[in-house]
């Protein structure tokens, strides 16, 4: 087994960065977090491979810059697996691509049946990956020799994955659709924060009343706050069933939130006063939230019959011809076309309906020129077909 060391200071980083610019082709790059363990999603480890240069692991927490790194790959191309995973924690560092080539996405692009990491390794170069430690705790240190090789392998074959699904794309004349669709992967916006994430609790749905959901709140943000103080996920601290055991169960004293079995984590006791203190202020609050917010999403379709007929129609009409194209190109219908997106067209569609319209409308909503060009068309004429076909005929009894 090969030894692998962790850059970790920043001269070792300009060292290796000027190897990697000495290098040639596209960088294979990838992260390995702490989910799961730590509140935050930083990056833990860093792993860059390049041909000519070499495979190389970064320590993020001790590196004061990341900038020759960046400055030595900056404008190469960077081949990521899952790419809007990594990079988040890579931009937080400074680590910023221009163009990509995301393995998992173009996997998807062009049919694959497996779509993991493993599975696109395995089925490109029929090289098998081991996954032992792939939801390890990688804010461990030091990083064990055997966690280190299963991150080098990570970049170690993903150029060579990228090649062959490249020359894939060329087959089946995807090449200017898997672009526009990497585009978008590094051109989408951060979304904004959740509006009341404390909903978000598991179990909540079991709670009622306006003053239990200001209790949940109040003692969703108190672990908040510990688990960012901590650096620790806050499930770790208390899971969620802990906290809706303990409002279920309505404790009037600090003893009886103690006494709660149910109530459990490892900072339940140990942070008892930091717990009651938050019952305590949920249940003083003035302002109660409401019992649910109000959504801006659409109806679930099963309710369109009733409240919208003519969108009811129309999508019924649409959603098998776009699924019927998604099989011609050989991708799952949501790369085509996200459920969500024809929803929302077939709900409030152009006043006019024409495939320019559509496409119009389409764009307007998200999507890149090579799915109105495929979707278009299909959708306008389901459209119009849906306003022409004759009401079903109530069966009768034989």
């Amino acid at each position: 087994m090969a030894e692998y060391t962790v850059i970790a200071d920043d001269t070792e980083l300009e060292r290796a960065a000027a190897q990697l610019a000495s290098g040639s082709g596209p960088v294979a790059v990838d992260v390995e977090r702490a989910s799961g363990f730590r509140y935050s999603q930083r990056a833990y480890l860093i792993q860059v491979f390049r041909r000519g240069a070499g495979v190389f692991l970064f320590d993020p927490p001790t590196l004061s810059t990341f900038a020759p790194l960046q400055a030595a790959i900056g404008d190469a191309e960077w081949v990521l697996h899952a790419a809007s995973q990594d990079l988040p924690s890579l931009r937080e560092v400074g680590l910023d691509p221009v163009s990509i080539f995301d393995t998992e996405l173009a996997a998807r692009l062009l049919g694959h049946a497996r779509v993991g990491l493993g599975a696109v390794v395995e089925d490109t170069l029929g090289i098998v990956l081991a996954k032992a430690h792939s939801a390890a705790d990688w804010s461990t240190r030091p990083l064990p020799q055997s966690w280190l090789e299963y991150a080098a392998l990570d970049v170690e074959h993903l150029v060579d994955v990228r090649d062959a699904l490249a020359q894939e794309l060329e087959a089946q004349d995807k090449v200017e659709i898997a672009a526009q669709e990497f585009r978008a992967v590094l051109d989408r916006p951060v979304k904004p924060p959740r509006e009341d994430p404390w909903r978000r609790l598991s179990g909540l749905h079991a709670v009622r009343g306006r003053r239990a959901l200001a209790v949940a709140r109040a003692l969703w943000t108190a672990r908040e706050e510990y688990a960012r103080e901590q650096d620790v996920a806050p499930g770790r601290l208390v899971p969620d069933r802990a906290l809706v055991a303990a409002l279920i169960a309505d404790p009037q004293s600090k003893q009886d939130l103690a006494r709660v079995k149910d109530f459990t984590g490892r900072a339940s006791r140990s942070q008892l006063d930091r717990w009651w203190a938050a019952i305590e202020a949920g249940r003083a609050e003035q302002t109660l939230p409401p019992d649910r917010l109000p959504g801006d999403g659409l109806p679930p379709p099963r309710a369109w019959a009733e409240r919208n007929p003519p969108a009811d129609a129309r999508l019924k009409a649409a959603k098998p011809l776009v699924e019927q194209r998604a099989e011609e190109l050989a991708m799952p219908t949501e790369n085509l076309l996200t459920p969500d997106l024809l929803r929302r067209v077939a709900w409030a569609p152009p006043a006019e309906v024409t495939v320019e319209t559509v496409g119009e409308a389409l764009a307007a909503l998200g999507a890149r020129p090579w799915q109105i060009e495929q979707t278009a068309q299909v959708i306008a004429q389901a459209f119009v077909d849906s306003v022409n076909e004759p009401p079903a005929q109530p069966s009768t009894a034989s």
